[in-house]
């Protein structure tokens, strides 16, 4: 499953494969260029079973759909080398705020740049939206979440671990 899709993102596309009771024996398994932690944990709440970058090795990838199909969950090293790494560091792992799972995978996009710091005018840069488009998604999200203020918004993407300081 691709992230990144024109009809459907591949988080929906993912909940869809997972509430049908026809496919109970389907496993998903992620694979794109996107390894932002959001993403990674999006498409594990939805039901992903594996998580892996496009640039796996076609022999590594061909074993990890093999192990995926038997019910073997699996992470992309890099991803499993950056949850290690912070684990080692002492940092304690992210809780995600549970009504995140109310915003679509581009509201959930938003909301990281929101995050990072980014204006309305960067977050449509960086999205390729326009500035209103930006603006019309920020405010979805404050509804959707009942934060107050923009400020909320970037303690609760820090918390939720979609941004890694």
């Amino acid at each position: 499953m691709d992230l990144r899709m024109p009809v459907m993102d591949g988080i929906e596309a993912t909940r869809m494969i997972r509430a049908d009771e026809q496919l109970t024996g389907t496993h998903v398994v992620v694979l794109t260029t996107f390894d932002d932690d959001a993403d990674v944990v999006e498409a594990i709440r939805a039901g992903a079973i594996g998580y892996l970058l496009k640039n796996t090795p076609r022999d590594e990838l061909r074993d990890a759909v093999r192990r995926a199909g038997q019910g073997e969950r699996l992470l992309s090293p890099a991803i499993t080398q950056r949850l290690m790494d912070m684990v080692a560091a002492g940092h304690a792992a992210p809780v995600p705020d549970p009504r995140l799972t109310y915003l679509s995978a581009r509201e959930l996009e938003v909301l990281t740049r929101i995050g990072h710091g980014d204006t309305n005018d960067e977050i449509a840069a960086v999205l390729h939206l326009s500035p209103a488009t930006a603006r019309t998604y920020v405010s979805r999200i404050l509804a959707k979440l009942g934060a107050r203020d923009r400020p909320e918004l970037v303690v609760i993407a820090h918390k939720s671990g979609l941004v890694v300081s």
